[in-house]
């Protein structure tokens, strides 16, 4: 069997909260080891077409594929179990707990002592080391308090942990929106080591030039509407920039694809 053109496509995506659309006929793919910026301006859409890739909200109309197959997510469980994954502004993880039980929160090592299922510290401290190693982390100690590390430390164990359970599509919404230069810089080459890795993710973000260091593809909501689709190297963030405060067609772009 052939493999799918895409790995995760949406084909007239509809979603309404009471009277307001906040998604009108959406169409939205992502191939694989692509990384696409989703940008646009705030109540544009983007946030709500995220939500319903990994189960959050569940679309009125419209259909969705995953690796060839349609899908119907009824909760953020169910995109998991299939690879997708999110990690938030805010990064979803506990402050006040130390990195090795953020890491394998709801997700926590067993072992068995005799008829007892008991939680293997040993296990997840060992992984976290691994793992905080891999992602070039200079404090690696497991049990370090996640409130005390950087931004930037806590935005790339966020990345980790979702590639850590097996995504293969990540999600990152406004990544590096809370953090130093220098710190944002480190957050995106993780995101371009996600992609030599073979694992795709869509970048949220109204910093666009960020979106720009990163993506291969650049996709613009506007009201709800996609209005624009376009490999990154046919514009500039300039004109990225002027679609969104509408001060250029969408369409003066666009046509650059069928060119």
């Amino acid at each position: 069997m052939s493999k799918p053109k895409h790995l995760l496509e949406m084909k007239g995506i509809v979603k309404r909260f009471g009277p307001i659309v906040a998604l009108n006929k959406v169409d939205f793919h992502v191939g694989y080891s692509e990384v696409v910026g989703l940008v646009g301006d705030n109540g544009a859409g983007k946030s709500t077409l995220a939500k319903i890739i990994v189960g959050y909200h569940q679309p009125d109309e419209g259909r969705i594929f995953f690796e060839g197959r349609e899908v119907r997510f009824k909760s953020p469980a169910d995109a998991r179990k299939l690879g997708i994954e999110i990690v938030y502004q805010d990064m979803a993880l506990v402050p006040y707990m130390n990195v090795y039980r953020n890491l394998f929160l709801n997700r926590e090592v067993y072992k068995k002592v005799g008829f007892i299922k008991i939680l293997d510290k040993k296990k997840m401290r060992e992984l976290t080391k691994k793992l905080l190693e891999d992602i070039g982390i200079k404090r690696r100690d497991p049990e370090m308090i996640v409130g005390k590390m950087s931004g930037g430390e806590r935005q790339s164990i966020a990345i980790a942990r979702a590639v850590h359970f097996g995504a293969k599509l990540v999600i990152l919404d406004e990544p590096t929106s809370a953090l130093s230069i220098k710190e944002s810089e480190r957050v995106l080459e993780y995101v371009l080591d996600l992609k030599k890795k073979g694992i795709s993710s869509i970048i949220i973000s109204h910093n666009i030039y960020h979106v720009y260091s990163v993506a291969d593809r650049i996709v613009v909501l506007d009201r709800g509407h996609k209005v624009l689709d376009i490999p990154k190297d046919l514009a500039t963030p300039e004109e990225i920039i002027d679609v969104i405060a509408h001060r250029l067609p969408p369409e003066e772009l666009q046509r650059r694809t069928r060119a």
